[in-house]
């Protein structure tokens, strides 16, 4: 990790390196649960950036001590106008812990993967601290952890609904989802003199109003009431009829707040900031990253998620996949923001000159592979579009599924001088590329990207999310029929044959997801053995907040329709269906350590310590 650039190309850490730079103090103090790594792809990285851009002086306070005297939080002094605090990239209990409860032994985020550097429920943990030590300081939460926690959700980790992270960390204000936008708003309205406490009507914002406050009036937005935090303690089919609400077109419309009574208190959700513009989303990732780890770490080790991404670029932010068990689009948003051509090639630009750069570009992707430049032909229709998902129970007919964009990323990247090779390491979206008339196919390029895809950016192996081989389980994960994966994977097989190349398909499954029964995996790891398929990359389901997945799984009813849901919850129940993966015959081998699994996935325990 050691680099000839000068120390302030990074952000301060330290005291010393504030008085580098000339300050007498920071504006803001960025407070992460991650080690600090200046790359688009690590969220303190790109806010600091967005608020250098705003003129702000920016230091970092990444995975400080909060056993101790609480030195690391006063080290940076205090700072002009607030702190901003993220748990970091993953939330904290998921990183801390595997989907059977047990305190994992490393953390992908901390220089030498070393475990231990943050709390659990960081954002909490680190707010409660700050606003101890600054009263009168206001702090900002933001990243996964505070996103998908930001109404009242169901804890695995404790078995229990909880109310808003706003609540329990006493934070001043909550952004969620990719918050370049409401912090640049945020230092612009206190540039102008508006009072930190005045920021109420912010999209894409929530506050907690505290008791006899009443809800700000705006004209430009209707007003949405959710179950109470109370409600959803007394009655299960209450939290069900939140998390309804909540996914509905209502809850990511961009004229529409939530309102949500928590005691005598009530939090308000401002409606999110419109889908990026090109423009928007190329201005964050050309912001002048060193992308690399800050030198202070060069003694420690090096940084796992680091590694993984180094040589990786991102296309675009969303997904409209909306499988039952992720939360990608409850935090990036269900519509995707792409970036244009020129922005990707400026970024090839900076990783070819990295060091340890050989000329492969280890991933050319986003939250899912291939939905670069896609999205509703009509938008007027899809925001009055009621379906969660625009690929299930089927592709949406107004859903543009060209892949000439990508293809053409692809070319252009590949022809760069610098680079001999482009694999696409992010999960692929079969099913964009199954069905629809011999002539739709040619205008949306589906077979020359299949092909292009198995015979140029595969290195060997290609991941893949069936998730199951039951239909009935994949109906409640909302993803296609298995029989849409056997097309996918005979004609890969296919075109590698035809190539001479020895490649395969790795693809993940999980067990015990609501509606799953122990005959449904024994059916899967049955039928895994007949395909030949190889069972590496598996996953016990975990239940992570904003899911459809984890509202099943705690009220035992599917929430659209309210009928029953068989839940697997007990630890002997979940352990039967896991271990059916690993019984001998399943075709499963060590493969390789690692790969990029969905939101909040890891590997799993029985992963880990077989493999």
């Amino acid at each position: 990790m050691s680099t000839e650039r000068p120390i302030t190309d990074w952000f301060p850490v330290s005291r010393e390196e504030i008085a580098r730079r000339g300050w007498e103090r920071p504006d803001v103090v960025v407070v992460s649960g991650d080690a600090y790594v200046d790359h688009p792809a690590f969220g303190h990285a790109v806010i600091a950036r967005v608020l250098e851009q705003e003129g702000c002086r920016v230091a970092i306070l990444a995975q400080p001590n909060w056993r101790d005297d609480l030195r690391d939080f006063r080290k940076l002094g205090r700072p002009r106008l607030f702190f901003g605090v993220t748990a970091g990239c993953m939330d904290s209990m998921v990183n801390h812990y595997t989907a059977a409860g047990r305190l994992r032994s490393d953390d992908a985020y901390t220089p030498g993967g070393e475990a231990g550097f943050r709390p659990d429920r960081a954002t909490v943990v680190y707010t409660r601290i700050l606003k101890q030590l600054f009263p009168d300081l206001p702090v900002v939460i933001g990243g996964v952890e505070a996103s998908l926690r930001r109404m009242t959700h169901y804890d695995a980790w404790s078995d229990s609904l909880r109310p808003s992270i706003l609540e329990e960390s006493g934070a001043d204000l909550l952004v969620y989802g990719m918050g370049e936008r409401p912090l640049r708003e945020i230092v612009r309205l206190l540039a102008r003199g508006v009072p930190f406490a005045a920021i109420r009507t912010l999209p894409q914002t929530a506050v907690l109003l505290e008791p006899g406050v009443p809800v700000p009036r705006n004209r430009r937005w209707a007003t949405h009431e959710l179950p109470s935090h109370e409600a959803c303690l007394e009655d299960k089919t209450a939290f069900a009829r939140l998390f309804r609400e909540a996914e509905s077109p209502a809850g990511g419309a961009e004229g529409v707040r939530w309102v949500q009574r928590s005691g005598d208190r009530t939090l308000v959700i401002n409606p999110p900031f419109p889908v990026m513009s090109q423009a928007e989303i190329d201005a964050s990732f050309d912001l002048p990253y060193t992308r690399l780890p800050h030198p202070r770490y060069g003694k420690r080790g090096r940084i796992p998620a680091f590694d993984m991404i180094r040589f990786s670029i991102n296309l675009h932010r969303g997904c409209f996949g909306g499988c039952s068990f992720c939360a990608i689009a409850a935090h990036q948003g269900k519509h995707v923001a792409s970036r244009s051509e020129g922005s990707i090639l400026r970024e090839v630009d900076a990783v070819a000159v990295l060091p340890g750069f050989a000329g492969t570009i280890t991933d050319l992707g986003g939250p899912t592979a291939n939905m670069y430049r896609m999205g509703g032909r009509d938008r007027g229709r899809c925001r009055a579009c009621p379906r969660p998902s625009c690929l299930w129970p089927g592709v949406c007919p107004n859903l543009c599924v060209d892949h000439g964009p990508l293809l053409r990323v692809y070319e252009r990247v590949l022809a760069h001088p610098a680079v001999r090779n482009v694999f696409i390491g992010s999960g692929v979206r079969y099913d964009l590329l199954a069905g629809g008339s011999a002539a739709e196919r040619r205008e949306n390029r589906l077979d020359e990207y299949s092909r292009a895809l198995v015979l140029r950016h595969v290195s060997g192996r290609l991941k893949v999310a069936p998730e199951h081989t039951s239909d009935a389980v994949l109906r409640r994960m909302r993803k296609p029929s298995f029989s849409v994966f056997e097309a996918f994977k005979k004609r890969f097989d296919e075109l590698s044959w035809e190539a001479g190349r020895a490649q395969q398909l790795v693809p993940y499954f999980i067990s015990a997801h609501p509606g799953c029964t122990l005959k449904d995996m024994e059916d899967l790891a049955r039928l895994s053995r007949r395909l030949g398929v190889r069972l590496e990359q598996v996953q016990a389901f975990t239940p992570t907040p904003m899911t459809l997945a984890t509202a099943m799984y705690f009220t035992g009813v599917d929430p659209y329709t309210l009928k029953p849901v068989y839940v697997a919850r007990t630890p002997a129940e979940r352990a039967e269906q896991h271990k059916l993966f690993f019984r001998p015959g399943n075709g499963r081998s060590r493969g390789r350590k690692g790969g990029k699994p969905e939101a909040g996935e890891r590997r799993s325990p029985e992963r880990r310590r077989k493999g």
